[in-house]
């Protein structure tokens, strides 16, 4: 299995936040907020080695969908 750079994934973590936030026109707080209240924080960490792969529309997409799954509001 290959080896996570921690440096590497925090950086697309912080910017994956950051798309998400200008995708639904929110802080950068407040979408941090939000992934984590809905589980999205969850799915960067936990997938991270497939997503870091896509563009950030498509992650942006996949963490909008998945934090409606879990309550979210925004679409």
């Amino acid at each position: 299995m290959e080896q996570v750079n921690t440096k590497d994934k925090a950086e697309y973590i912080i910017a994956a936040i950051s798309e998400f936030g200008k995708r639904h026109a929110l802080s950068p707080v407040e979408s941090f907020r939000y992934l984590k209240r809905y589980k999205g924080m969850d799915m960067l960490d936990r997938f991270y080695d497939v997503m870091h792969t896509l563009s950030f529309k498509d992650t942006t997409d996949d963490l909008t969908a998945y934090c409606h799954r879990n309550g979210g509001a925004l679409l």
